[in-house]
């Protein structure tokens, strides 16, 4: 059991990059994030020394191995990594449709079934969503993090974490939780196996990406900063609709 713990927090790493969301949603810095005293937004940093060195750490993944991976495998057609990517997405519906019912947002919890199961048969195990092209079945992404928001809770302190990047005290514990609601963990794989799998969508995602995280870099002075107060507005944003 200690393995899988371990081979499990090994895995969301991968899945969870935040460079990899930037393909699946529009990336909304919102206000100044130098402006940090007015927004109200600010979230504390206790260990900032610290979470600039995983920060650095990070960077030379991203530009050493994985976007050159991702940049090589764009040899494959676009439209089968958009397939990919949906595929994935499809999968993760125990995580929303769990969240949505915590959350009492049983009509939208509905909604997700309705899309999962449109979408597996329809659209061939998710790797078509034509659940999107229904004006009545809008996708209503959730999450433990959100759900523990929605209660009430803080996001904490700010986090950043080798691999997976911005997160918080609240969603990181959150981002522990939705794994065991992840299909890919009760698949039977062999650690390494899992690794892959979830390597792959991290590679996919990050293909699609129009090089969000290096406009990101060229255009702020402190991309730790931008980053940092952008994430926390961002999960505001979602906790709060």
């Amino acid at each position: 059991m200690k393995t899988r713990i371990i081979t499990l927090l090994v895995l969301l790493s991968f899945g969870l990059v935040p460079l990899a969301r930037a393909a699946q949603e529009p990336f909304d810095p919102g206000p100044d994030p130098f402006a940090e005293e007015e927004t109200g937004l600010r979230l504390p940093d206790p260990i900032e020394p610290v979470n600039r060195g995983i920060f650095w750490f990070n960077d030379k993944v991203y530009f050493y191995f994985l976007k050159p991976i991702a940049r090589g495998y764009r040899v494959v057609p676009e439209p089968a990594r958009v397939s990919v990517g949906k595929f994935f997405d499809n999968l993760k519906f125990p995580i929303r449709f769990v969240n949505n019912i915590l959350q009492f947002k049983f009509r939208r919890a509905g909604v997700e079934v309705d899309r999962f199961a449109i979408n597996s048969i329809v659209g061939l195990a998710g790797l078509f969503d034509p659940a999107s092209r229904l004006p009545t079945l809008p996708k209503y992404p959730e999450d433990l993090g959100q759900t523990f928001g929605f209660y009430g809770a803080g996001q904490g302190f700010y986090l950043i974490l080798p691999v997976l990047g911005p997160s918080s005290l609240r969603d990181g514990i959150g981002t522990l939780g939705d794994g065991f609601l992840d299909p890919v963990y009760y698949a039977g794989m062999k650690p390494l196996e899992e690794v892959g799998v979830k390597g792959a969508h991290t590679v996919n995602t990050l293909s699609l990406d129009k090089d969000t995280y290096e406009q990101i870099k060229k255009d702020a002075l402190d991309p730790y900063l931008f980053i940092r107060n952008a994430y926390a507005q961002r999960r505001k944003a979602q906790v709060d609709k």
